[in-house]
């Protein structure tokens, strides 16, 4: 009786935290409703935003003056969210699109003019301009328990050598801030600065931000002028966002309802938990300020997936120790204990490359790279902490018996090593598909995959209705078919009865053509519809920005495998499968033609992210199989029976990710759909790599390579 009351108890509790974070999610929090899920600022892709347009002071501006400008701009609007974007129009603009905020001019307000920067010594001479800063960011320093307010400048290594000597001649006397030929700040030189990293002290935090604004701002290496600002709407419109919250709802259902059918009350448990974490996302998501787009949503998927990994490596491990002859409180304990290495080794692996991405990505791969840090935090406590609760608050409300949880069969070990060449063919065969796919595309299209306007930039059409705006799908449709082109972009104009569509760059006879056919359809005004050439919105350094964002974060995880496993071996064969995932979802795209654009730096990092925790739940068992080896083993047998005791681990936790991807496919829009459908792909070569390749791979390096090395 004691124990009933302690699980009625403890169940109340947990879906008292639940009810609480659901009405923080409906209402909010305060005056400015932090928490609340309907705040939760969206990118331009899912809600709109700001988008702004600057034309350089310099009539004939060079193609490295354009790209710094780009490149600088981007860091600069990143202060307003991780997913502003920033892109050249025609040969001496420059267009930013700032999701999550509505006021333009409040924005141009912050922006300030781009006009130039330059600190000046007390003679009046040049000191350093705006391209020797790197950056310069607020901050708050804490001196005999007092708070100071300051500007962290960084220089470039010539700055740092010219404010060396500038602050060794000067110490004790003013260096002026000088903006656009203006006197807008003049801190003393306190001491010599040789390393190109300075404070420079202000009064209050919002005087440190605007100095620090100006410095950015004015560091550019082009002096801009804004020529036009207007609120946009979202480029997939209301009905990506209804019909991908639908997806979503839907696909959850169906995975509680698979874990309650297939885990019994642990199903049940890990369901409770789950409604917990969902909401506890969003409610972090706002407070956070996160701004949620469709890479952001494939961190969250696959944070999702991880949750639901965890819990089922949880469950696994319970069915075990009951088949072993223990109770079912003992059973539940040490299911718990033994399922923690695997969880906490698969979540950092993952949280390391989420961390390495946030800090040195840009644009996208930081947005990714937040919503994954957030889900796999949440996500870890939820499957140890609440699962764990959960699941004894049910065990004392008198589920406490074998048949509630289910035991585990004696695995069925399969020969996996015996096929290994098998596999390895198979893999073979799908990347030199891919390998040929990118041959025949580069001669029949012209590049080795189908870039999108993200990646080789097009036309930007504005055009002015007389009437009612046509949908984002009719017009997609409607100049898709005059140009003989699937991917096109259609963002409303908020306030104005006008669309801005991006669409591949266009001859002069299609943008004759486009032009012709809105003024006879839609009786549009000519003289009101403008067309520019825009470059790609993932710029050369956002590239560079991305990939040695990857290899870094693919190194770090390499060093935690060995360190964890005490083996290189494991790290390598990691690393390898990992790249074998990658390379097969690059096949998908080369063959399928699916465009490239942003969506597809998120879906490469998505793959990498699961691969890895797939591959390290193999390893974990392999690991222990190992320590528990007899004299009698064979390493050979070792490897075939981790991997058959872990195979319905590695197909439930795909199976249940595959679903929530597979609904929003079938209920997306078609950039849904794009998205998506590689995403698939990468879950089903995950769950192949992680049974036939990972293993085995390792097997193949621990014995037949190291023998060669020996010899």
């Amino acid at each position: 009786m004691k124990d009933k009351k302690k699980g009625v108890l403890h169940l109340l509790i947990v879906l008292l935290v639940i009810a609480g974070l659901s009405v923080v999610t409906l209402v909010g929090i305060g005056n400015q409703h932090k928490g609340s899920a309907k705040n939760i600022r969206l990118g331009l892709d899912l809600a709109g935003g700001v988008s702004i347009t600057y034309q350089t002071v310099k009539e004939n501006p060079t193609t490295t003056e354009m790209n710094d400008t780009v490149y600088k701009m981007q860091k600069r609007v990143e202060n307003y969210s991780t997913e502003a974007t920033v892109y050249k129009e025609g040969d001496n603009r420059v267009n930013i699109d700032i999701p999550g905020v509505q006021d333009a001019n409040k924005v141009l307000e912050e922006l300030g003019k781009a006009g130039s920067i330059s600190f000046v010594d007390p003679n009046g001479k040049e000191v350093i301009n705006g391209s020797h800063i790197k950056t310069a960011k607020e901050g708050i320093i804490t001196e005999n328990g007092q708070n100071k307010y300051v500007v962290n400048l960084t220089l470039n290594t010539k700055g740092a050598e010219l404010f060396a000597t500038a602050t060794k001649e000067f110490q004790g006397k003013p260096i002026s801030i000088v903006y656009d030929g203006k006197e807008i700040n003049a801190p003393i030189v306190e001491a010599v600065i040789t390393n190109g990293q300075a404070q420079i002290s202000q009064p209050s935090y919002d005087e440190a931000r605007n100095l620090a604004s100006t410095i950015r701002i004015g560091a550019l290496p082009l002096e801009l002028k804004e020529i036009r600002s207007n609120v946009v709407g979202a480029k997939l419109g209301d009905e990506a966002v209804d019909t991908s919250l639908l997806a979503a709802t839907i696909g959850f259902v169906l995975v509680i309802i698979f874990m309650i059918a297939f885990y019994r009350i642990p199903g049940l448990a890990a369901g409770i938990a789950l409604c917990l974490y969902i909401v506890a996302v969003l409610v972090v998501l706002n407070g956070a300020n996160v701004t949620l787009t469709l890479p952001g949503i494939a961190g969250i998927i696959l944070s999702i997936g991880m949750a639901v990994d965890a819990n089922v490596i949880i469950f696994t491990r319970i069915k075990e120790e009951l088949a072993t002859g223990k109770t079912v409180r003992s059973a539940i304990k040490i299911g718990f204990d033994k399922a923690l290495s695997a969880i906490v080794d698969g979540n950092i692996t993952t949280l390391i490359a989420a961390a390495v991405l946030w800090f040195k990505g840009s644009g996208t791969v930081k947005g990714f790279a937040q919503t994954l840090a957030i889900g796999i935090v949440i996500s870890m406590f939820t499957a140890l902490v609440v699962t764990k609760y959960t699941l004894l608050a049910l065990y004392n409300l008198g589920f406490n018996k074998e048949k509630f949880y289910g035991i585990q069969k004696e695995s069925k070990i399969f020969n996996f090593t015996k096929h290994i060449k098998k596999f390895f063919a198979i893999s073979g065969i799908l990347i030199a598909i891919g390998v040929v796919a990118l041959f025949v595309n580069k001669a029949s299209i012209g590049n080795i995959l189908n870039y999108g306007l993200d990646f080789k930039g097009g036309t930007s059409t504005q055009v002015t209705f007389p009437g009612t705006i046509p949908s984002n799908t009719e017009l997609e449709k409607f100049v898709g078919g005059i140009i003989g082109e699937a991917e096109v972009g259609v963002s409303p104009v908020v306030g104005e009865k006008a669309v801005v569509i991006k669409t591949r760059e266009l001859s002069l006879d299609e943008r004759k053509k486009v032009t012709e056919s809105f003024v006879d359809t839609y009786k549009a005004d000519e003289s009101k519809i403008t067309m520019e050439s825009i470059s790609a919105t993932v710029s050369s350094e956002m590239k560079t920005d991305a990939i040695v964002s990857v290899i870094i974060a693919t190194i770090c995880m390499l060093i935690y495998i060995w360190f964890r496993f005490k083996d290189i071996n494991f790290a390598s064969s990691a690393v390898l499968a990992l790249v074998h995932d990658v390379l097969v979802v690059l096949m998908v795209y080369a063959v399928a033609r699916i465009s490239v654009g942003n969506t597809f730096i998120a879906c490469m990092l998505t793959i990498v992210g699961y691969s890895i925790n797939a591959t390290i739940v193999i390893f974990d068992r392999i690991r222990e199989n190992k320590k528990a080896m007899k004299r009698t083993d064979v390493l050979e047998d070792v490897v075939n029976r981790s991997i058959s005791q872990t195979i319905s681990r590695s197909i439930n936790t795909s199976f249940t990710t595959f679903i929530m991807v597979f609904v929003l496919f079938i209920l997306g829009v078609d950039s849904i759909r794009e998205f998506t459908l590689p995403l698939m792909a990468g879950i089903i070569c995950g769950a192949y790599s992680s049974v036939c390749i990972t293993g085995t791979l390792w097997y193949v390096m621990k014995t037949k390579l190291s023998k060669k090395k020996t010899a």
